[in-house]
């Protein structure tokens, strides 16, 4: 990427600098003591630069390039978002919607992460999105700015973990019911209590896993993106290779599905309906900012850990979306709900390929098993990015008892914030004990708000601060106003689009409540600025004693 504000020294400069870096490069096999320095060198810039922002360093800045990419890459976790919404890519449109959609709206989410990415560098902190919206905005605008980025972003979080780990006690569930004989075999059908216990239990695991010194953290999320891609080539390799029955290369590329037993007909309609499996998938990349405060090089590395996760789901989620159509041949069996696996089609699809071949559907709940571990690693990762946000938010006295939330233990982890993801991620959850309508436009938060809280201090860019904003080390030069416009205007459409009717007739339980509940926290977030907030609330305020 181009840096106008950076200047090429003379000639004779640069050959000064080339001669003192080949003598240092000499140097260092010597003694390795510029490894050191330089080492030391780069913490203290990203130390300076944290100060500069207004903090002082208070969590472990010991995670590489690798380790904030890694957590990234395991809360955009493909095998998580195509598996969970599965279902909905064969609903509306089937093969062409997920082959042809996923690219799509890949392409226009890697716009989305790269004007996120040229603010994240030149502001490295964990307060990310809603810090951004505040420096853009400058003095008059930024505090109101900063609580309505903020709060569309604690909350879009929260919804994300809600509903990872909610699915992974729903998956939990299916597995139990075909390692039992399935849906048609007097399998054991979990209730909805049983699955709101496995739920509390997935929580309660990835709480304590987060209360770990970022070190483990780091640790376990390099393993969970190796899962990631090792799992996706194994499934999208063993899936079809298994099925005795294939679809062929015409069906997968060419059928599209308009039989979704919901009243709507329209082509372009149900395409557009059928994005939200892969829009809801490419998510949760804003974690890399949120760690740029415990990474090395945090103004590089930030940026690249946001484009890398998404550039890498998108190549491997396609292959993963490719390997398991392949196995597809079904699709109204699929998503019947009184096949084996109750209605729950990838479940189906992978059960229905051993048991063609092989006579039993054990080989496919342990591929089940993999997702589930992948799974698994996407809620860990989303409780620690969900837990940095709320540190760095409550550390500028936005959320109530702030106090107590940005405190961090003797590993340097901010260990009241972590636990309080996984208990307001419970609470969310018991809505579907009363109504899975109501659940679902809860989680619809995940994906909506979520995008607004990225979109809002991208708009800021490109609008108020589109003649004062200072680059960082990434930056893309004279094309980050046209890159972030566009960024804008996508956001713009899916959020149009999800909030459309998914079924005709309307009625009171197939009405799509997404904008009710987006509605609501624009609402919530508003009146209390009006009401409270904008009395005292001033923006990001510094820690730093004089």
């Amino acid at each position: 990427m181009s840096e106008p504000h950076l200047q090429k020294p003379p000639n004779t400069k640069r050959k000064q600098m080339k001669k003192e870096k080949m003598e240092i490069g000499t140097y260092i096999p010597l003694t390795g003591e510029a490894d050191a320095v330089i080492e030391e060198d780069r913490f203290n810039f990203d130390n300076s630069r944290l100060k500069q922002l207004g903090y002082k360093q208070e969590l472990s800045r010991s995670l590489s390039a690798i380790s904030n990419f890694a957590v990234t890459f395991s809360i955009v976790s493909v095998i998580t978002g195509l598996t969970t919404t599965f279902n909905t890519g064969l609903t509306f449109g089937g093969s062409v919607t997920m082959i042809y959609g996923w690219p799509i709206a890949g392409i226009f989410t890697l716009i989305v992460g790269v004007s996120m990415a040229e603010i994240c560098s030149s502001y490295p902190t964990s307060g990310g999105l809603y810090f951004w919206s505040a420096k853009l905005c400058g003095n008059e605008w930024g505090p109101f700015a900063s609580w309505m980025t903020g709060w569309f972003n604690i909350v879009g979080q929260w919804a994300v973990t809600t509903s990872v780990d909610f699915s992974l006690a729903q998956l939990l569930q299916v597995i139990i019911l075909l390692s039992t004989g399935g849906n048609n075999g007097g399998g054991y059908q979990a209730s909805k209590y049983v699955v709101i216990c496995f739920h509390g239990g997935i929580l309660l695991l990835h709480a304590l896993i987060n209360s770990l010194p970022i070190t483990w953290l780091s640790f376990f999320g390099q393993i969970a993106a190796t899962w990631n891609v090792i799992g996706v080539f194994v499934l999208m390799i063993v899936i079809p290779t298994v099925a005795t029955e294939k679809a062929s290369a015409e069906f997968v590329f060419t059928h599209f599905n308009t039989d979704n037993g919901d009243g709507i007909r329209s082509k372009p309609y149900i395409f557009c309906l059928g994005l939200l499996m892969s829009q809801y998938t490419l998510s949760g990349y804003d974690a890399s900012a949120h760690m740029t405060e415990e990474t090395k090089n945090a103004d590089v590395n930030g940026p690249r850990g946001i484009i890398s996760a998404i550039g890498i789901s998108i190549i491997v989620g396609w292959g993963y979306l490719l390997g398991i159509t392949f196995a597809v041949t079904n699709i109204p069996y699929l998503l019947n709900k009184g096949n084996d696996a109750g209605g729950y089609a990838i479940a189906e699809v992978f059960y229905q390929a051993f048991k063609s071949r092989y006579g039993s559907g054990v080989g496919g709940i342990v591929c089940l098993g993999v997702v589930a571990i992948a799974i698994f690693f996407c809620g860990m990762s989303s409780v620690t990015s969900n837990s940095r946000m709320a540190y760095a938010f409550s550390r500028d006295g936005a959320m109530p008892f702030s106090w107590l939330w940005h405190k961090v233990n003797k590993h340097e982890v901010p260990i009241y914030a972590v636990w309080l993801s996984a208990v307001v991620s419970f609470c969310m959850a018991l809505t579907s004990l009363g109504s899975l309508v109501a659940f679902q436009a809860m989680v619809s938060i995940a994906t909506i708000g979520l995008y607004i809280a990225y979109a809002l201090p991208i708009f800021f860019r490109v609008t108020l601060a589109r003649k004062h904003f200072i680059p960082g080390p990434f930056n893309l030069g004279r094309y980050g106003v046209l890159v972030g416009w566009i960024a804008v205007l996508w956001v713009v459409t899916i959020t149009v689009l999800f909030s459309l009717p998914v079924a005709y007739p309307i009625t009171k339980d197939t009405l799509n409540y997404t904008p009710v509940a987006v509605g609501g926290l624009l609402i919530l977030t508003v009146s209390s600025w009006i009401l409270n907030a904008r009395h005292w609330f001033k923006g990001p305020i510094t820690n730093i004693d004089d």
